[in-house]
């Protein structure tokens, strides 16, 4: 697998990210473009995981805020469209708003 759509499939999923993750450490050369991008895509996954069990608790007291909840969902979707498009151009930028956040918080 090469290491552009290793660092695309990263962000498809959680099971994408466990099989990019598992290619990556079975590669001979570890490449700083797939390492960047399971970095991004691990951490809007954790970030999207904890926004979404707060925003279900705050639905539960408030229900009129369930708008809320689409529309943290949809800008999750949003976020990781653009670090695909970001994988495939093969660019090392991180992902608008949330990416600086990840920024070597993980070591792979």
């Amino acid at each position: 697998m090469s290491n552009k759509s290793m660092a695309m499939i990263g962000y498809i999923t959680i099971i994408g990210w466990i099989v990019s993750y598992l290619e990556y450490k079975k590669s001979p050369v570890k490449s700083p473009l797939v390492k960047y991008h399971l970095g991004q895509s691990l951490g809007l996954i954790i970030l999207s995981i904890v926004l979404s069990v707060i925003v279900s608790v705050l639905v539960m007291v408030i229900p009129a805020i369930s708008v809320v909840s689409m529309v943290i969902g949809l800008l999750t979707i949003i976020l990781l469209l653009m670090g695909v498009i970001a994988a495939s151009n093969e660019a090392i930028k991180p992902l608008p708003v949330v990416g600086k956040l990840f920024e070597g918080k993980f070591d792979f």
